[in-house]
């Protein structure tokens, strides 16, 4: 695969390879997005006609890069006359600065062209290509050229701008120069985006950081966000590595909402920059120990835009949360049910599980009670339109065949849910972990009924049915002569046996049995699904195993986290230690960045992990998963008016230490003393 640069600015960004270029492209979305648009489809640079190849690429910060060039065929380097620096920005807009550099030793004459083109293509229509039914127009005038679509009321523009005289036509802009010997020539570009409004402006401008800002600005912002999460100390370069990287992605990864103006986090580049109910919502439980603060949004997003009717298009209905809101043309019109779309069957238990993990470490009791009508709605959802089959389980079926989702669990691909001998299984379909995740909502949610609804009967009511649907799970999942849970059942009550990463989410919602523990653990553990590298999302002698394939084979950091933490929860420390260690050295190959999945080879056929083709980079939660990874290595775990230390952290790890831990506690180091202004770090 071709080696692609990103840089982005929340959920504005842009791909191109290794030269800085961006040609057209329905395979992979390479070109300049925002808000789910393509406002450069192509942007090739030639010198005297000829590409430029790349000598070196410098890609520290997330929202520039700078590219070193040369002419001419690579093994031509040394003969090489002139070279290219080219420094670019998402600010806002999309800054470039082009620098030829004149190495001879007599005055030159260069034409420097840049090919420019615009498609407004919707990310839904890169995957799937489709005839644009609007229409494309072009103008050219001094310096500028302009590129604009309309539909109807949809109007997209890009504009480009200069500062040095150009040649400007319908295809792009030209610059003939002289540059003395040794000497330079520069010039800035600027392309704007336009994102027009019923009143005829970008609606973005309202927006507080909506329009266009400094480098340094940005910077200042992500520093800023950065600097408010706890210290981090330890002997594991691994760990710290990944660890800053993290926080930095995920300070780039905010996005303001068009809809309601609030910051949220992006689910991940290229495809998923916007927000996801269940994506959103576990990148808030992995951070929420470090940064409390990005959380609140999110919830109160997904409760502003929690379901109210019945709407077959959209996989609406009372009470459940979205699984993704879009803001492009085919979500416009309506030829994707994305406006917002409801096709999830876990966001909204997950939805409960946030609420109460998050005053959990916070204390914010104001937000509890404000948001006890969408909790109580969501919890109706389960009980009523989640159980199609009227079994006291929580299934899931599209209302929607032609352009909804037919997996609506995270492994929401074709096949992600299947037997053991590869069949696929009919609809509908109650997969294990939304048992688990509807279980955990119902024993939280009766904490909050208890402790500031001042509804006892509710909370007594919420356990005995959460105490009915784990006794239930246990005698209906469980596979007794092969020691683990069931998939998944299908619409006859049959057991899907395959072998998956599921179990370990069972394990974090708690509606495991003790009994039964031990053996999760095995084969979570075993070399049916741990690669070496982490756990496999579907174990290697199932009948779909491809360790290249999306949800069945491959390694899902987030999906490791997961498992980690649950794990920990039952007490299998050493075992959710090594779960830690095996993420954080795969986060080494990837320069600390997790992808969002990589190849379930198993680790002595590599020496390193195999990144998965078009993974997603940066992914919220796998740039959430190294901070859940540190929690559940330390122990972190809030109790009431108390944190609860209680390590995990593996042998060889070394010192690892976490200071002013945010929450009710004030200001907390990782044994969970209060620190003063004073006090000195003793570590741990």
């Amino acid at each position: 695969m071709r080696e692609l640069v990103s840089i982005l600015d929340g959920n504005t960004f842009l791909v191109s390879d290794r030269r800085g270029d961006i040609e057209p492209s329905h395979d992979f979305p390479t070109g300049l997005f925002s808000f789910d648009t393509r406002f450069l489809s192509k942007w090739v640079l030639t010198l005297n006609g000829q590409r430029l190849h790349a000598l070196s690429t410098d890609d520290t910060e997330s929202y520039r890069t700078t590219f070193f060039l040369a002419p001419g065929e690579p093994t031509h380097y040394l003969d090489a006359k002139a070279s290219v620096i080219r420094s670019r920005a998402i600010v806002g807009s999309f800054e470039e600065e082009l620098t030829v550099l004149n190495h001879t030793g007599a005055d030159v004459e260069f034409t420097v062209r840049i090919d420019v083109e615009a498609d407004f293509a919707d990310l839904f229509e890169i995957k799937d290509s489709r005839q644009k039914l609007g229409t494309t127009s072009v103008t050219v005038s001094d310096d500028q050229l302009r590129l604009t679509y309309r539909r109807d009321a949809f109007h997209r523009e890009t504009t480009v701008t200069t500062t040095g005289p150009a040649q400007v036509d319908t295809d792009g802009l030209t610059f003939r120069v002289r540059i003395a010997r040794n000497s330079r020539w520069t010039t800035r570009l600027h392309v704007s985006s336009v994102v027009y409004g019923a009143r005829g402006e970008d609606i973005r401008a309202t927006l507080p950081y909506g329009g266009s800002r400094s480098a340094d600005a940005i910077r200042a912002e992500q520093q800023e966000l950065i600097d408010r999460a706890p210290k981090l100390g330890c002997d594991c370069e691994p760990l710290a590595g990944a660890y800053r990287r993290s926080l930095n992605d995920l300070a780039a990864l905010r996005y303001e909402s068009i809809a309601l103006g609030v910051r949220l986090i992006a689910a991940g580049l290229p495809w998923f920059m916007t927000l996801f109910g269940r994506d959103s919502i576990i990148t808030s439980l992995q951070v929420l120990p470090f940064l409390p603060e990005l959380v609140p949004p999110t919830i109160l997003m997904l409760a502003g835009l929690q379901g109210h009717r019945v709407d077959d298009f959209r996989d609406e209905e009372p009470g459940k949360i979205l699984h993704e809101l879009r803001y492009g043309e085919t979500a416009g019109f309506e030829e994707q049910p994305h406006s917002p779309y409801y096709g999830s069957a876990d966001s909204t238990p997950l939805f409960v599980i946030l609420i109460d993990e998050y005053e959990r470490w916070t204390g914010d009791a104001a937000l509890v009670r404000r948001l006890e009508p969408q909790v109580r709605a969501a919890l109706e959802w389960i009980d009523t339109y989640g159980d199609l089959l009227g079994t006291g389980y929580l299934w899931y079926q599209t209302r929607n065949p032609q352009s909804g989702l037919q997996n609506q669990c995270w492994k929401d691909s074709w096949d992600g849910i299947s037997y053991a001998d590869g069949a696929i299984p009919g609809f509908p379909r109650a997969t294990c972990e939304l048992q688990g995740y509807a279980y955990d909502a119902k024993i939280r949610a009766a904490r909050l009924a208890r402790t500031f609804w001042n509804d006892r009967a509710y909370a007594d009511r919420l356990e005995r049915e959460a105490a009915d649907l784990k006794r239930r799970f246990d005698r209906d999942f469980w596979i007794a002569d092969r020691g683990y849970y069931a998939l998944a059942l299908d619409a006859d009550g049959r057991q899907v046996d395959a072998l998956t990463s599921n179990i370990g989410h069972l394990l974090w919602s708690g509606i495991v049995d003790e009994s039964r523990a031990g053996k999760v653990v095995e084969h979570l553990l075993g070399p049916r699904l741990f690669s070496g590298w982490g756990v496999r999302t579907l174990a290697e002698d199932e009948g779909r195993y491809n360790p290249i394939g999306y949800h069945v084979g491959t390694v899902w950091p987030f999906d490791n986290s997961i498992i980690a933490w649950g794990l920990w929860r039952y007490g299998y420390r050493e075992e959710a230690g090594l779960i830690c260690d095996t993420m954080l050295a795969a986060s080494r190959y990837f320069e600390g960045r997790l992808p969002e999945a990589f190849a379930g080879y198993t680790r002595d056929l590599t020496d390193y992990p195999v990144e998965y083709p078009t993974a997603c980079s940066p992914q919220a939660w796998s740039s959430g998963t190294p901070l859940l990874l540190l929690r559940v290595m330390l122990g972190l775990d809030p109790q009431g008016e108390h944190l609860i230390i209680d390590p995990a952290v593996p042998p060889g790890m070394g010192r690892v230490e976490l200071l002013d831990i945010p929450g009710r506690w004030g200001k907390v180091d990782a044994l969970g003393r209060s620190r003063g202004p004073t006090d000195q770090p003793d570590g741990s």
